[in-house]
């Protein structure tokens, strides 16, 4: 059963699932497909009834990515098409906490770190840096320079504090030591750019990264000679890329072909299937962390889905199975 919620004129560019509250959502949202006009950030609930909107706030510029934080429920966090963040309060109807401008371009990639004792958030803009800031967003703690094209994808490890992987249209990877403000290892990742993203929740030394060039490579950091494993299928760039929480080598896509695809890198051949319930590109796509098999994902057909994927559940039934063979 598929949930949707519709936003007429704003086309969705990302949403990520509570990690407090298992039926709620925030989507980051556009107007004019994010080339021009305003921006709008979603708070949906997932209800009996279906997706309702409980909050909703208005930005100046297009919104571009959303992250909410690891340590207060009600806090998020938005970037902006005006180089902007803001900081939004699910308490306060109006407008947001706080807002940093020093990005002299559009924000593009935001993240909120998630290992214990650390409470940061990572910005990545068409500017070719990273910014690093605490949740005052007074002014940034540090900025990591090395890109040469746009960064386009930030995320934090959730297993080494003070590491950051990034992704840029220079069609490199890298991964940065915060404390010592350097780029520990620079992976030529794919020979065009790549637009996203991310480490496996299982395995500090397993990235993968999606590209224009329709492919996506999961890297072991440990031997960046080759991939651990190439995915193939995508018939436009990858937009977005997010690991299963709830298995090591399960990972979904998203696309400009429209499609939301769901792979395991760990099995020949690795994909699991391929889902079109969307008319635009799809551009947004996480895992709830509370309820398994469960994924959202937003697009430019101005929809937000959240559905549970038959393959999913066919995959961790097997899984359930084998384990109980054994």
């Amino acid at each position: 059963m598929i949930k949707v919620f519709r936003s007429p004129g704003r086309h969705g560019y990302a949403v990520e699932a509570s990690p407090f509250l298992p039926n709620r959502v925030a989507c980051a949202a556009s107007q004019y497909y994010g080339i021009t006009g305003c921006g709008t950030l979603l708070v949906l609930d997932e209800t009996p009834r279906g997706l309702v909107s409980v909050r909703s706030w208005e930005w100046g510029d297009g919104l571009f990515d959303v992250a909410w934080s690891e340590a207060n429920e009600h806090l998020l966090v938005a970037g902006g098409g005006d180089g902007s963040l803001q900081l939004w309060d699910t308490a306060n109807q109006h407008a947001p906490l706080k807002v940093a401008k020093e990005h002299t371009q559009e924000v593009y990639s935001v993240s909120w770190s998630q290992t214990r004792g650390e409470n940061l958030i990572v910005s990545g803009s068409w500017d070719h840096t990273v910014k690093v800031w605490d949740p005052s967003l007074s002014r940034s703690l540090t900025t990591l320079r090395g890109h040469e094209g746009v960064v386009y994808s930030t995320i934090w490890s959730p297993h080494i504090p003070g590491c950051i992987a990034s992704a840029s249209g220079d069609g490199t990877l890298r991964i940065w030591d915060v404390k010592a403000a350097v780029c520990r290892l620079a992976v030529p990742a794919h020979q065009a750019e790549i637009l996203a993203c991310d480490w496996c929740k299982y395995d500090q030394n397993i990235v993968a990264t999606g590209s224009v060039d329709c492919s996506i490579n999961v890297w072991d950091l440990r031997n960046i000679r080759q991939p651990v494993n190439h995915l193939l299928g995508h018939t436009y760039a990858i937009r977005r890329l997010k690991f299963s929480p709830f298995s090591q080598t399960v990972l979904a896509s998203c696309s400009y072909d429209f499609t939301v695809r769901f792979w395991d890198f760990g099995m020949n051949p690795p994909l699991l299937d391929t889902v079109e319930h969307h008319s635009e590109f799809v551009c947004g796509l996480d895992f709830n962390l509370h309820i398994p098999n469960q994924v959202v994902d937003c697009s430019w057909d101005e929809t937000v889905k959240i559905y549970a994927p038959a393959c999913l559940s066919a995959g961790s039934s097997a899984a359930q199975g084998a384990q109980a063979d054994d």
